[in-house]
């Protein structure tokens, strides 16, 4: 049985810490397109993706296989949703520089 405690929650009298964190990643298809999105558990999420199953994302069914190629702690599920929608927006030019390491692109202010 769970109980809320502030910021932690009570199971079985054991405290679990509630606080978690999002992520922003981008997966490139067989098709050398890029998929951006947002998880808690990247891993989990990707591995979702790749099954092809119920879960996956419609964009991804049928343009496996998938490489998981950048993801980027965000915060909370606010924030990651934020910077999901600033990644979107980007030019694929952008999106590449991204992949290839080029962090700089997140700390720039959005047009």
């Amino acid at each position: 049985m769970s109980q809320p405690c502030g910021r932690r929650t009570v199971t079985d009298g054991v405290e679990l810490d509630s606080t978690i964190i999002w992520s922003v990643y981008l997966v490139r298809c067989a098709d050398n397109s890029l998929y951006t999105g947002i998880a808690t558990d990247v891993a989990r999420r990707f591995a979702e993706h790749q099954a092809q199953g119920p879960k996956t994302a419609r964009y991804l069914r049928g343009r496996a296989p998938l490489t998981l190629v950048f993801q980027c702690p965000a915060g909370d599920r606010s924030a990651a949703l934020k910077l999901e929608y600033r990644i979107k927006q980007l030019p694929r030019a952008d999106k590449l520089r991204l992949v290839a390491g080029d962090r700089q692109l997140l700390l720039s202010p959005p047009e």
